[in-house]
């Protein structure tokens, strides 16, 4: 797999765990940080890094370069991912399901964060055994990564999207992704939650 240039893309970080890990030594207890980071551009390409230092800024700074490292390309059909995928790393489950326009994101805080910078904006997710963030984050990469789009699958067997899907099939796996506008909620006053 060609590896993407990091330096083309205008990419968004998010932080998603920051630990801070102790080494016990002979004079007493050593502390540095561990950070979790996850960068993409909201265009279909995401990556996740671990970085490791002395202080907090440092640690993301190397988390941030290490995901720079490890971009994905995730072929997207509107707004979702073309189907389903589960993908387990270590003791996770993360199984990632396509929804409907105007779902939403549907997920807990390690895949949220790493479908949102992806540009995915209608998606269901269910996350499984360990909920350990780095183990969560990379099982929800590698199954982003092992996703195919219709035209790849087709193209593999030897035949068109058209042959295996119909035609209307083909032009729904290929709707371009859009961001779809969404209004915000208004409240009327006097009528709030637990009232």
């Amino acid at each position: 797999m060609t590896r993407i240039d990091a330096t083309k893309l205008n990419l968004e970080e998010r932080v998603v765990q920051i630990n801070r890990v102790a080494k016990v030594v002979r004079g007493g207890r050593r502390f540095s940080f561990s950070a979790v980071v996850v960068v993409g551009d909201g265009n279909g390409i995401v990556g996740a890094g671990l970085g490791k230092a002395g202080e907090v800024p440092e640690a993301i700074r190397k988390g941030v370069e290490d995901a720079k490292k490890h971009l994905i390309k995730v072929p997207l059909v509107g707004a979702t991912i073309p189907h389903e995928v589960r993908q387990a790393y270590g003791a996770s489950n993360v199984m990632l399901k396509p929804a409907s326009a105007g779902t939403g994101v549907i997920a807990g805080g390690s895949v949220r964060s790493v479908v949102e910078v992806a540009g995915i904006r209608d998606l269901l997710s269910k996350t499984m055994g360990s909920t350990n963030p780095v183990n969560v984050v990379r099982a929800t990469v590698q199954g982003l990564g092992s996703l195919r789009s219709a035209d790849a699958i087709a193209a593999r067997r030897g035949k068109t999207a058209e042959e295996l899907l119909g035609k209307r099939g083909a032009e729904a796996a290929r709707r371009p992704h859009e961001i779809v506008a969404r209004p915000e909620p208004v409240f009327q006053g006097g009528r709030g939650r637990g009232r």
